[in-house]
């Protein structure tokens, strides 16, 4: 497989391998073609679902732990790992593969992938990859483009099969999963860590809890005091209460609110009255917090 997923986790993965993509990789735009297939047919075909280093965004977990009726926990602990380093900004979600010679992925079988409908994003997108400059200090956002990760051995670049970038993303339904990234980037590539901001262990644990544990997320927004302190639409409450791509919208709006001070989430008046003392507080938080992530007063 590619370089980047074939090392062990490095010291600084992403800067590393988008200084070299940005220096090495010809530029590919929507309208650019290749020619690739792959299948059954030819002779490396499921080779490249072994030791691979697979990141899963929240939405990965979502589709892959909902295909298989898992409790988020469960999928969590039976199928990921989380590495840890000191550049580490935000927790990082990686797929943990079979402990055999191989490394195999877990999910693959005689006939390819087992999950193949929800298979997560890196997965879909190969053999392209995705990059971006950095945005500009004015708000401007950096230029994205497509690039080949074109292996030796893989033999679905000699099939005759042409694409251009943009019939490539459609065919494997990446739209939907660019989505859901560029609202989980706007939490992981937030000002606050370019300013040198730092989350505190309670607060990676929320980053955490909210964004890949829905199931223990889901807890803790009805079994705690949030929703009587916040204003938010009834019926969208209770689609959270069933509806885990919602509930992970909710959680995307309520980190920007608790972690980085956004508004994207408004207090009850009531509740900012009875912190200055006009009512009582206690009428309106007769519930306990069930354990997870650290409210934020």
């Amino acid at each position: 497989m590619s370089e980047e997923k074939r090392s062990p986790f490095p010291k600084d993965p992403q800067e590393q391998l988008q200084e070299k993509i940005l220096k090495d990789y010809p530029r590919l735009g929507p309208e650019d073609t290749f020619t690739f297939s792959c299948h059954p047919g030819i002779s490396c075909f499921n080779k490249c679902c072994s030791d691979v280093n697979i990141f899963l965004s929240p939405y990965d977990v979502l589709r892959m732990r909902k295909r298989l009726e898992m409790k988020s926990s469960e999928f969590l602990k039976q199928y990921t790992l989380m590495p840890i380093h000191k550049e580490m900004k935000t927790p990082v979600v990686m797929l943990r593969m079979n402990d055999d010679e191989a490394k195999t992925c877990p999910f693959l079988s005689e006939g390819g992938c087992s999950i193949y409908s929800d298979r997560p994003w890196p997965c879909r997108m190969y053999p392209l990859g995705l990059a971006a400059q950095k945005d500009t200090p004015d708000g401007w956002r950096g230029e994205r483009f497509y690039f080949l990760l074109q292996e030796e051995g893989c033999e679905g670049f000699e099939e005759p099969t042409k694409w251009t970038v943009g019939q490539w993303l459609d065919d494997q339904g990446v739209s939907e999963y660019d989505e859901w990234g560029e609202g989980f980037k706007e939490l992981t590539l937030h000002k606050f860590f370019d300013d040198g901001g730092v989350l505190s262990p309670e607060k990676m644990h929320m980053f955490f809890t909210a964004c890949y544990d829905l199931d223990k997320f889901r807890e803790f927004v009805f079994g705690s005091t949030l929703l009587q302190r916040f204003e938010v639409d009834e019926d969208f409450v209770d689609e959270m209460s069933y509806n885990d791509e919602t509930l992970l919208r909710f959680a995307f709006l309520w980190l920007q609110f608790s972690i980085f001070g956004e508004k994207t989430v408004k207090v009850k008046s009531e509740v900012i009255e009875a912190f200055k003392g006009t009512l009582e507080k206690k009428k309106l938080f007769e519930k306990e917090s069930v354990e997870g992530p650290e409210e934020e007063k």
